[in-house]
């Protein structure tokens, strides 16, 4: 079955010029959505993608009609990779079920795997960077002496753990992480 799926980012704008080019390309049920490309949820999109099946066609009339993102068009092309269904954007002559529109989606998928390990690298660099310079990453740790306190409290068993976290601003969760640990250096 061939799925058009049309998108406007405005309840102003009018589908119809999207719907009349995915007609004639020969969509036999047709999505339409009146949202922002960048919400996440798009109810329409996530209906079609329910019902998709191996051999089916999902034609849009431009690429960013149906993805927030290159990522999120990478994300929706392996999704139909798997499913086994064709993808074709009309304006931008894409077809998957062609060999150039395998290799577009190739190119476009390796070009965002370079673009997260570059992000990556920076990344463990600028963390390198601030541990050379004495600053240490992460939550900050707690005053011993508030620590030592509230598991001198929870020894004692005269303290509920509400009481404990009340008295020492220490949290629940952080309570037991230390008492694991005097435990098990015990």
């Amino acid at each position: 079955m061939i799925f058009g799926y049309a998108r406007v980012s405005t309840e102003e704008q009018n589908l119809d010029m999207q719907i009349d080019a995915l007609e004639k390309f020969g969509a036999e049920r047709i999505y339409k959505e009146k949202l922002t490309g960048t919400r996440r949820d798009r109810p329409q999109l996530d209906e079609l993608l329910k019902v998709l099946r191996i051999g089916d066609k999902i034609v849009v009339y431009k690429l960013d009609r149906i993805s927030r993102s290159t990522k999120h068009l990478i994300e929706l092309s392996e999704l139909f990779n798997d499913v086994g269904v064709d993808f074709i954007s009309i304006n931008d002559s894409i077809d998957t079920s062609t060999a150039m529109g395998k290799f577009f989606f190739r190119t476009i998928a390796s070009i965002a795997e370079l673009e997260r390990d570059i992000i990556s690298e920076r990344t463990k660099s600028g963390l390198q960077a601030a541990r050379a310079r004495g600053r240490k990453g992460g939550r900050p740790t707690k005053k011993e002496d508030k620590v030592e306190m509230a598991v001198k409290m929870y020894k004692s068993k005269d303290y509920t753990i509400r009481e404990i976290t009340e008295a020492t601003g220490i949290s629940k969760t952080t309570l037991y992480r230390y008492l694991d640990k005097s435990y098990k250096g015990c």
